[in-house]
């Protein structure tokens, strides 16, 4: 008879909970070990006197990774999941007064830029047009293949993604690009701010991410039924139907490896053997202290670690008309706001500020006549600053900005209050630095340097999530979970199953 082949994956974010999925779709027998009580990682929630908050991701675009998903598995979604189209996906502030109303649709955002802002409605036409172009030729090849295949790059697909990659993409910066582009400093900084979808300085990365722009305003945002928590809840339930068993309140201690090859965890000081092993915790800890190889850590260090955040949870005792569910509030000075997070890693007295209110799309989140306000800064990966001292500092920053702009005294409003900040984000999601999305793609290697989904020395042993490859954010951790579960059975099929 033949022996059923098991697989064992370490943490229960997004990326972990669709590989499972995936290889019990395979026929593995799957286990899950989680060290919190929950899954979900990052994308958590919680609720206090009445205000219900996402905790972590709250901006979902391209709701077709999650319908891949349940179609693979024969699952009708609507009966796990539900979305709607948002049709702003977001309002913009400007420090002159400008508001621009970011639409989900290209021809109604060129022609909002227009009004407000006089930039001409071609130059939006176009640009959305070439980042459209640059997703579909370049972007599906590179982030739904693992770049670390040879078969990858025999592909035919590869051939032409590579013509379409001009060397503008490579060599100029976002920021150069955007300023080429537009003739308004509005248009540019909209434009510039989609770096910071990967943790990223515009100002450095390369104008590649001019194809992140598509999936928000050509292909839509979206908003899911009960917050962001319902697509945790909604990937969790189908793992369970698929016969994947969950261990809460289980850290893996270590993988148990021998002779270049991976032969389980070990878990309250009891050893799990399996056939496969997927880490869907930080490349950087699973090399450290799961695998105790300092140097191939220390590997992962050689790139700069991308931003972290600083997320204050308020409940507001009134309700802003004037706001959406996606709100930014920027910088005066962009430039000098990157150099801080990156360069100095010291706090920038002017944020750009992102305001997230899902009870404008659900009544439930906030009592009546109230808001729940998701209140987030870029700021530096924790290098040992004093977060003390800086989160009364960013508080105060945020609300003078704030009150200036929306002419009013926030300060006043706030009923409830809680803060998340780098320290935090790494202990509860085990991020290192509290780093958001692992790795920053400040150079324009950065993709190719980006950890493989799977270990080349250490056989049965692969990886998934933000910290590898393609990267961080809801999208791309539903792909890096595709892609694994891809190299694991292309893996498998080369072996012949095995009788006793």
């Amino acid at each position: 008879m033949t022996h059923q082949k098991s697989a064992i994956v370490i943490g229960s974010g997004i990326a972990g909970l669709a590989v499972a999925t995936r290889l019990s779709l395979q026929g593995f027998a799957v286990k899950v070990f989680e060290r919190n009580a929950y899954p979900g990682g990052k994308l958590t929630m919680f609720e206090k006197d009445g205000f219900r908050f996402d905790a972590g991701p709250s901006l979902f675009t391209q709701p077709k990774n999650v319908e891949e998903l349940f179609a693979d598995a024969g699952e009708r979604i609507e009966e796990y999941f539900t979305y709607t189209p948002v049709e702003v996906a977001c309002t913009y502030f400007f420090e002159n007064g400008k508001t621009v109303r970011g639409y989900a649709n290209p021809d109604d955002f060129a022609d909002e830029l227009c009004k407000q802002t006089n930039e001409p409605r071609d130059t939006v036409v176009q640009y959305l047009q070439k980042s459209r172009k640059l997703y579909q030729n370049v972007g599906t090849v590179f982030l739904n293949n693992s770049l670390h295949k040879r078969a990858t790059w025999l592909n035919k697909r590869i051939l032409s993604a590579f013509k379409n990659v001009q060397l503008p993409y490579l060599y100029k910066s976002l920021d150069k690009y955007n300023s080429e582009k537009f003739t308004t400093a509005e248009a540019t900084q909209i434009f510039n701010r989609f770096a910071t979808y990967n943790g990223s300085n515009p100002y450095k990365a390369p104008a590649m991410l001019s194809l992140i722009p598509h999936l928000e305003l050509n292909e839509g945002t979206f908003y899911p039924q009960g917050g962001m928590i319902s697509i945790t809840n909604a990937l969790y339930k189908l793992a369970l139907k698929k016969g994947v068993q969950f261990v809460f309140n289980a850290p893996v201690q270590r993988i148990i490896h021998s002779e270049n090859k991976a032969h389980g965890v070990v878990v309250n000081d009891e050893n799990i053997y399996t056939d496969v092993l997927v880490s869907n915790g930080d490349i950087y800890f699973t090399y450290k202290n799961l695998l105790n190889h300092t140097h191939k850590a220390s590997r992962v260090l050689k790139q700069e670690r991308s931003s972290s955040a600083l997320i204050f949870y308020w409940g507001i005792n009134q309700t802003f008309p004037q706001l959406g569910l996606h709100n930014i509030f920027f910088s005066k000075n962009y430039k000098e706001e990157f150099n801080h997070i990156f360069n100095t890693k010291l706090l920038y007295h002017d944020p750009t500020i992102y305001i997230n209110i899902t009870s404008k799309e659900e009544g439930g989140h906030a009592p009546q006549g109230k808001e729940n306000w998701f209140v987030m800064i870029n700021v530096p990966a924790n290098s040992g600053q004093n977060w003390e001292s800086y989160i009364p500092q960013a508080r105060k920053n945020i609300i003078e900005k704030l009150n200036r702009l929306l002419n009013t005294d926030i300060e006043s409003l706030i009923e409830f209050e809680t803060v998340l900040d780098p320290v935090l984000i790494e202990e509860r999601t085990g991020s290192y630095m509290g780093s958001l999305y692992g790795t920053s793609s400040n150079s324009k290697m950065a993709a190719f340097f980006r950890s493989p989904n799977f270990t080349g020395y250490i056989k049965n042993l692969y990886h998934c999530g933000g910290s590898v490859h393609p990267g961080g954010g809801i999208p791309l951790c539903l792909k890096s979970a595709g892609i694994t579960a891809a190299i694991i059975e292309k893996d498998f099929k080369k072996r012949a199953p095995h009788s006793h």
